[in-house]
C-alpha cells in the first residue's frame, strides 16, 4: 500500500483537464515537462502560456521533503508560520548528521548519541504538525523517495539539491531552501521561473562495463556545471526506455551538477515495474490509466528540434564508461582516456581509497553490479590495494543485499560497509588517514567532488565514476588501471583480468525488510510540546530578520572578493559544521571561510577596514556588524552552485552582509537569498569585477525605485579618493521585491497568517 494514496489519485484525476487546457493555452503539442508543469499550476487550469526563462509561475506541489541538517532551519521557520498541520504531506529523513568512522552499527549508535537532542527535535515537531518522520539508519533521503513516496507524473519540493532523484520514476522534483518549503508546508503557492527544457535523446542500449552514471558522467561533460541553469533537462527515447528505473534516478540525481532545474524520465515499463517491486502495485495501476498523459506527445519526440531549446543526442550502445574530476563534476574523461590525463596532469596514481553507494548509487541493481566485480577479485585471489566502502542506500536496500549475500562478498574482498546515510559523500567521514594533507586521490559514485568536499583535504584528488569503476580501481589501487583492457597480478603471480559485471535490476526474491526505519506523526499534534533549550548550542529559535530601511544604501564596506569557484560548501560549509544547522548564530561561524579572497589568494582572510588587519572572514563580518557597518560580498560565476543548504544564504544576513555581487547566480542559491530578503545582483559587464579594490566604499543605488528589470547602480569609493559607477542586474519580480522591503518573504508569511 503505498502513502498518501488518496492524494496520488487527485493529482490523476484532474490530468486530463489540465493537459487539455495547457494544449490550448500553447496551441502546440507538449513535452512531459510541460505536462506536468501546466498540470500543477496553484492558479487551476491553464489561462495563458509561459515564457520560458522569463515568466514567475505559481506552482502548488503535491509534497515536500527535508533532510535532518536543512529540516531543523526549515522547520523553525514552519513553527513561525502559525499552521497547526502541514498542508501538503511532507516527511523529514535522518541521514545528513551520521559521521562514517568505524562500520554501520557502531557509527550509527555514535550519531544518535551525539545527535540525540536535535533527532528528538525533528521528531518532536514532525509529530505536533503531522509530518512523517524518517529515523536515523533508516536511509538517505532521496534513495527512500524513490522506494515511497515519488510518483509518475507528480511535483515535489525537497530541501536538497538532489532531490531530482524522483526523475527516474518520472516527477518533477526540485531542490529548494528551506523557506521555499515552508511556504509549501503553510499552504501557499510555489513559486518558480517558467524552466527552459533540455531534451536528451537516448538512442542504443548500455552493455558491458557501461552503465547509467556514464550517461550523466557524459552530460555533465557536454553542459558543464551551469550549462542546466534555469533548464529542467527531459530524457527520451529508446534508450530511456532500457534503462532501469534506479538508474534513471541515479542520472536525474546527478543532474543537479549541471544547475538543472530538475532531470526527468517518462512513465514506462521499468517505471511500473519498480512500483510493484516496491509494493506500490496500487500507484502503477492509476499511472497505467493515464499513461498517456506521462510521457511526452509522440509529436515532440518526433521532432524535438522544434519542442526543446537544445537537443543532445547520445547513442548508449556506444557510450564508453567515464570518470569526471578532480575537483569538478563536468570534467569527463571517458576511461579510454583517462589513464594519459592522470599522468599527463601529475595527479596522484595510486588509489588510495575507493567509496561506493551514496543518494546516487545505492540501488539493488548497483549493488550487484559491483558485488559481481569483488566476487571476481575473490575468485581470482586479487587483493584490494586501496580501502574500500560501501554506503547502503536504505534500509530496504541494506537488508535485502545482506540477505541475498552480497554484503558477505563485500566484507570478504575487505569491503566495510557504513550506515545509510550520507557519510563520505558529504564531508562526514573520518577518513583513516596518516596524513590528512597529503596528496592523494580517492575515488567515488557520489555526485560531487569539490576540493575538501569528502575529508576536508584541499589536496585530495576526488574523482567520480559509476560502483562497478569504482570497485575495480579499488583492487587495482591505481588510477592508470583500464578494466575494460587491463589485466592485474594477483597472489600466484598469474595475469588475470576483471571480466564485465554482472547485475540484477530487481531482487529475484523481491525486497525484504524487518524494520524500514518510520514513523508516523501523532494522531493529534496539538497536545505535542516541542522543546528547545535556550542554552542549547545547536538549536536557536528564530528571530525575524530586519525589513529594510526604505532608502538606497550608503557606506558599505567590501567583506570579501571571492575568487573563482565559490560554492556552498565554500560559503557554508557541511562535516563538522552539521552539528549547528539548527543553530544559525553558531553556524555563521563559517561564514565563507572556504571562499578565497582575491587580494591575497588566502581563504578565511580578509582585511579589516576599522583596524587595517587580516582575520577571519566571520570574524571580520561580527566586527562590522557590531559597528553598524554592513557589507557586500563580491563573487565570480556561478555563484553559490552546489548544495541546497539556505544557511549559505542566512548566515550572511544575519551578520548583517546586504548584498552579494557577483557575475551570475546558482539558481537555488539565488532564491534562497531573495528568500531571506538579501539583495542578490550581478555584474551587466563582467568586467566591472575587476574594479573593486580592497579597501572600497561601496554605495547602492536605486533601491527607492527599486521594479522589476530595472537596474540599479553600485558606486565604489576607492581609498584614493577616485570613485567608479556601474550598472547592475537583478531578477527580483514584484513579489520578490516585497520579499525584500519586508525583511524576509517568512515575514510575509507570519503577517499574513496572523491576518
Amino acid at each position: 500500500m503505498a502513502f498518501d494514496l488518496d492524494m496520488i489519485k487527485n493529482v490523476y484525476d484532474r490530468y486530463s483537464t489540465r493537459v487539455a487546457a495547457a494544449r490550448k493555452a500553447t496551441g502546440k503539442h507538449l513535452t512531459l515537462t510541460e505536462k506536468i508543469l501546466y498540470a500543477h499550476l496553484s492558479e487551476g487550469d491553464a489561462q495563458t502560456a509561459f515564457g520560458r526563462g522569463v515568466d514567475y509561475v505559481d506552482f502548488a506541489p503535491d509534497r515536500v521533503a527535508m533532510q535532518d541538517a536543512t529540516a531543523q532551519m526549515a522547520l523553525l521557520q514552519f513553527m513561525q508560520a502559525g499552521r497547526p498541520k502541514v498542508a501538503v504531506p511532507s516527511t523529514v529523513h535522518c541521514d545528513h548528521l551520521i559521521q562514517a568512522k568505524i562500520g554501520a552499527d557502531q557509527d550509527l549508535s555514535t550519531a544518535k548519541d551525539v545527535n540525540k537532542e536535535v533527532y528528538d527535535f525533528l521528531a518532536s515537531v514532525s509529530d505536533k504538525y503531522g509530518l512523517g518522520f524518517w529515523k536515523p539508519g533508516a536511509g538517505i533521503i532521496h534513495q527512500v523517495v524513490l522506494e515511497n513516496y515519488a510518483f509518475p507524473g507528480g511535483m515535489m519540493i525537497g530541501t536538497d539539491s538532489h532531490t531530482p532523484n524522483a526523475g527516474g520514476l518520472g516527477m518533477i522534483a526540485i531542490g529548494v531552501g528551506g523557506a521555499d518549503a515552508c511556504d509549501v508546508m503553510a499552504g501557499l503557492p510555489w513559486e518558480l521561473k517558467f524552466p527552459k527544457l533540455i531534451g536528451v535523446k537516448l538512442t542504443g542500449k548500455l552493455s558491458g562495463w557501461t552503465s547509467a552514471k556514464d550517461v550523466i558522467l557524459k552530460v555533465a561533460g557536454i553542459l558543464t556545471v551551469k550549462g542546466g541553469t534555469g533548464a529542467i533537462v527531459e530524457y527520451f527515447g529508446e534508450g530511456a526506455r532500457s534503462l532501469s528505473a534506479t538508474g534513471k534516478g541515479t542520472i536525474c540525481n546527478m543532474g543537479a551538477e549541471i544547475g538543472a532545474t530538475t532531470s526527468i524520465f517518462g512513465y514506462d515499463e521499468k517505471a511500473a515495474t519498480y512500483l510493484r517491486g516496491t509494493k506500490r502495485a496500487d500507484i502503477a495501476d492509476l499511472a497505467d490509466a493515464v499513461a498517456e498523459y506521462l510521457t511526452g506527445d509522440p509529436e515532440v519526440y518526433a521532432n524535438p528540434g522544434d519542442y526543446f531549446d537544445q537537443v543532445i543526442e547520445l547513442n548508449l550502445s556506444e557510450l564508453e564508461p567515464h570518470v569526471n574530476g578532480p575537483f569538478t563534476p563536468d570534467l569527463a574523461w571517458p576511461i579510454s582516456k583517462f589513464a594519459t590525463a592522470v599522468k599527463e596532469n601529475g595527479w596522484p596514481v595510486k588509489l588510495e581509497v575507493g567509496l561506493i553507494g551514496s543518494c546516487t548509487n545505492s540501488s539493488y541493481e548497483d549493488i550487484t553490479r559491483s558485488a559481481s566485480i569483488a566476487k571476481q577479485a575473490i575468485d581470482k585471489h586479487l587483493k584490494t590495494k586501496a580501502e574500500f566502502t560501501i554506503t547502503p542506500g536504505s534500509e530496504l536496500v541494506r537488508y535485502t543485499v545482506d540477505r541475498d549475500g552480497y554484503l558477505d562478498t563485500f566484507a570478504a574482498m575487505g569491503g566495510v560497509v557504513l550506515a545509510n546515510a550520507c557519510g563520505p559523500c558529504i564531508g562526514q567521514w573520518a577518513r583513516h588517514t596518516d596524513d590528512p594533507t597529503r596528496k592523494n586521490s580517492i575515488i567515488t559514485s557520489f555526485n560531487r567532488n569539490f576540493a575538501k568536499r569528502q575529508d576536508g583535504n584541499p589536496n585530495t584528488h576526488a574523482f567520480v565514476a559509476s560502483p562497478e569503476i569504482v570497485t575495480a580501481f579499488a583492487i587495482a589501487g591505481d588510477l592508470t588501471f583500464n578494466p575494460l583492457t587491463d589485466t592485474l597480478i594477483n597472489d600466484k603471480g598469474e595475469q588475470v583480468k576483471l571480466d564485465e559485471p554482472l547485475g540484477i535490476e530487481m531482487p529475484v526474491k523481491g525486497y525484504a525488510v524487518e524494520d524500514a526505519g518510520y514513523q508516523a506523526p501523532a494522531e493529534d499534534g496539538s497536545k505535542v510540546e516541542v522543546k528547545v533549550d535556550p542554552k542549547s548550542s545547536r538549536l536557536q529559535l528564530l528571530d525575524p530578520f530586519s525589513a529594510w530601511e526604505g532608502t538606497d544604501i550608503f557606506g558599505l564596506k567590501l567583506l570579501i572578493k571571492a575568487k573563482g569557484k565559490c560554492t556552498t560548501d565554500h560559503i557554508s560549509m557541511a562535516g563538522p559544521w552539521l552539528k549547528f544547522r539548527g543553530h544559525l548564530d553558531n553556524i555563521s561561524n563559517n561564514m565563507l571561510i572556504g571562499a578565497i579572497n582575491y587580494f591575497n589568494n588566502t581563504a578565511d582572510s580578509v582585511k579589516n577596514e576599522l583596524t587595517g588587519e587580516y582575520g577571519p572572514v566571520p570574524a571580520t563580518q561580527r566586527d562590522y556588524k557590531a559597528h553598524g557597518i554592513g557589507t557586500v560580498v563580491v563573487g565570480d560565476e556561478n555563484y553559490g552552485e552546489g548544495s541546497s543548504r539556505e544557511h549559505a544564504a542566512m548566515e550572511p544576513r544575519h551578520l548583517g552582509v546586504r548584498a552579494i555581487l557577483v557575475k551570475s547566480f546558482a539558481r537555488i542559491h539565488e532564491t534562497n537569498l531573495k528568500k531571506q530578503g538579501m539583495l542578490g545582483i550581478t555584474f551587466v559587464d563582467a568586467s566591472d569585477y575587476d574594479k573593486i579594490q580592497e579597501d572600497d566604499t561601496i554605495d547602492i543605488i536605486g533601491l527607492t525605485t527599486f521594479a522589476p528589470g530595472k537596474q540599479l547602480s553600485v558606486v565604489l569609493h576607492h581609498k584614493d579618493g577616485s570613485t567608479d559607477s556601474f550598472p547592475v542586474n537583478h531578477t527580483y519580480n514584484a513579489q520578490q521585491i516585497e520579499w525584500f522591503k519586508a525583511g524576509g518573504a517568512l515575514n510575509i508569511i507570519r503577517r499574513q497568517m496572523a491576518s
